[in-house]
């Protein structure tokens, strides 16, 4: 089914451009609800999700509460709440660093690393279905593009805040 189709749309898009970017923001979405429909039953939302996969792969030295912020898949501007929502769930520790006391290191506890382990294989398995009607070509292929528009996209905005700061001196 096409995505004008599917969101009963009347008109054509604009461009295939606008097309392109309305089905990768619904794509998204539904790959989003499935890993979802794992998490939160164990009471964790997609981004502490994210969170707690973060600091799984930083190892025991754990990682600074921005970083993790720069590593995230969604990007928001509250990780400091994530943080403490996953804390209060002891999930993850906070530290502040002894040489730097601005800088706050968290790490992923055992609870949290035994919740991981349990949502591992219905994580890969939501995975594999989102994308399951794909060929390994096709799959080399989105990963490809999806790739070449995300750089493309980033200078781009790289540009974009270059400018607001220029007018903003101006």
């Amino acid at each position: 089914m096409s995505i004008q189709r599917e969101l009963k749309q009347n008109k054509p898009f604009g461009s295939a451009s606008q097309e392109a970017a309305v089905s990768l923001l619904r794509t998204a979405d539904l790959v989003r609800r499935s890993i979802a429909s794992v998490v939160e039953p164990q009471g964790l939302t997609t981004q502490q999700y994210n969170v707690l996969r973060i600091l799984r792969g930083a190892g025991r030295e754990g990682l600074p509460t921005l970083e993790i912020a720069e590593r995230m898949v969604e990007q928001t501007p509250g990780i400091t709440r994530l943080v403490d929502r996953l804390e209060i769930k002891r999930l993850v520790l906070r530290e502040r660093c002894p040489t730097d006391r601005r800088q706050v290191f968290c790490r992923i506890t055992k609870e949290g690393l035994a919740l991981l382990v349990r949502l591992d294989r219905p994580i890969h398995e939501a995975e594999e279905e989102a994308l399951a009607h794909l060929s390994e070509r096709q799959l080399a292929q989105l990963l490809t593009l999806l790739d070449r528009a995300r750089n493309g996209l980033h200078a781009a905005l790289e540009a974009r805040r270059a400018q607001n700061l220029e007018e903003e001196t101006a």
